[in-house]
């Protein structure tokens, strides 16, 4: 996603915001009610080592470059079902927005992960600045036909409103993943938000989803972890790159978010690695994914 998040456009349960840009985000996510039930995720946000991990960017409403993706990666059959075994996938945000098919790609990811996990494998969805849009109520990258794409519940806006179906499915996922000693995630994780408790702020991001809390830092905030572009645009901030990953204890970190006009491309030494190749019909990208085995790294096109 490129640019910032211009027409955020809430509409909570408690009645509408005041329409604000995503901004810098020194103050800490507001606590979620402790009374809060919201739906059940992963807390700890933390998976083994895996033999073999494919970790796949943004895919912005484009089924057939999905389904590219899932096959390089042979994750699925002819059939678009599971065909990856014992595979960790790690999709790392944005299937929405910009791209007629979102519904499409959102819903066929989900009857994947059952299957995946049948099979012995892992498909972790992550959400990344587009989905939490949707719930904000920003429709501005919606295509027309991807908006009327939800009619029959009640149009798009209520299925992701805070609480609705969509947001509660949007709830179940997290933000952030490490898996092994390789930490995925949209945007990137600074080292404030480590200190501050990546946890804590999956806690307030799902009541929030759930509509049983306010709008979390998390959401709206251009140094958010959704947001942030501190390792995937120039200037880069290596050094803070560095201090995130020894206090994760982790080796490297994969980043969606911010177009690699040719490609997947590292950088700070190989410690960030970032996946968004515009691989949609908006972009025009080429279609990549990142595989890792042990300490080998590499793009599969």
């Amino acid at each position: 996603m490129k640019g910032t998040w211009i027409g955020l456009g809430l509409l909570l349960a408690c009645g509408r915001a005041q329409p604000e840009h995503a901004t810098s985000a020194s103050e800490p996510a507001a606590s979620a009610p402790a009374a809060a039930k919201t739906p059940a995720a992963k807390e700890e946000l933390k998976w083994a080592a895996a033999s073999r991990v494919i970790a796949i960017g943004d895919m912005h409403g484009d089924l057939e470059a999905a389904r590219r993706a899932l096959k390089i990666a042979g994750a699925i059959d002819e059939a678009d079902h599971w065909a990856g075994g014992a595979l960790t996938l790690v999709q790392t945000g944005d299937v929405l927005d910009r791209g007629d098919d979102d519904r499409k790609i959102f819903d066929w990811l989900e009857q994947l992960r059952p299957e995946a996990k049948a099979a012995g494998g892992e498909l972790i969805l992550l959400s990344g600045n587009h989905e939490l849009m949707n719930v904000a109520q920003d429709f501005s990258y919606v295509t027309p036909a991807a908006f009327e794409s939800f009619g029959e519940l009640g149009g798009r806006p209520s299925a992701f409103r805070p609480g609705g179906v969509y947001a509660l499915r949007i709830a179940l996922r997290p933000f952030v993943a490490q898996v092994g000693d390789a930490v995925y995630v949209h945007g990137g994780v600074l080292p404030e938000h480590v200190e501050y408790g990546l946890a804590r702020m999956q806690h307030e991001l799902r009541a929030w989803l759930a509509g049983q809390g306010p709008l979390p830092a998390l959401v709206a905030n251009v140094d958010s972890p959704v947001w942030t572009r501190a390792y995937s645009a120039e200037p880069l901030d290596c050094e803070r790159l560095t201090r995130a990953l020894a206090m994760l204890n982790a080796k490297r970190m994969i980043v969606g978010h911010t177009p690699q006009q040719h490609g997947i491309t590292s950088a700070c030494d190989e410690q960030v690695w970032r996946i968004d190749t515009g691989m949609s019909r908006f972009y025009g990208g080429p279609t990549e994914v990142l595989e890792l085995t042990g300490d080998r790294v590499r793009a599969l096109r």
